[in-house]
């Protein structure tokens, strides 16, 4: 039996088999949505199909105010550098700490698979090959974004949710997004 996320899998494949390099020799996907929309998870599993590394936008945010800045950081420590073909490495973000920290080289492979709110904006679209948008309902989307982070999180559900509105109203990242794909479980 298929299950959702297998199909949502086999859908972005078939759809990714169809794309052209778009970081110099590398096709960089973005997997994007609203926290607990499922990025992660898909991304997780299109990216072991494609044998692709993956950089999570949680390790680049600068905090809970700092969406922008990780979208920059991608840009600048990632994207770029591949588009012009050089070795791409990016520092993680230590939330404890308030600063990034290390140096983590991008490895070589055809695709790099980006996932998190952020992923998918102007910014970075010319580096994209595509963009793939997955839609929750929001309860649904607090109830696995708080089992997944818990108390962590819980405290900043509202912050970050109004980081969200306000980025996709002037990015337009959902009407961009070459694949739409609804998580409802």
């Amino acid at each position: 039996m298929t299950t959702p996320l297998d199909a949502a899998v086999t859908r972005v494949l078939d759809w990714a088999a169809t794309q052209q390099p778009s970081a110099g020799k590398r096709k960089v996907l973005a997997v994007e949505g609203r926290s607990g929309s499922g990025k992660t998870t898909l991304a997780r599993a299109v990216g072991e199909r494609l044998g692709a590394p993956l950089i999570h936008m949680d390790d680049l945010y600068a905090g809970w105010d700092g969406l922008e800045r990780g979208v920059t950081a991608l840009r600048d420590w990632v994207l770029e550098p591949l588009a012009e073909g050089r070795p791409a490495v990016w520092q993680r973000w230590d939330w404890a700490a308030g600063e990034y920290t290390g140096h983590h080289p991008v490895p070589d492979a055809d695709w790099l698979v980006v996932e998190g709110v952020g992923a998918g904006g102007r910014l970075l679209r010319a580096y994209t090959c595509g963009v793939v948008w997955l839609e929750s309902p929001t309860a649904v989307r607090k109830q696995r974004a708080l089992a997944r982070d818990g108390q962590t999180y819980a405290p900043h559900w509202s912050r970050w949710a109004r980081h969200e509105d306000a980025f996709y109203a002037t990015e337009q990242v959902r009407q961009s997004a070459d694949l739409l794909i609804l998580t409802e479980e």
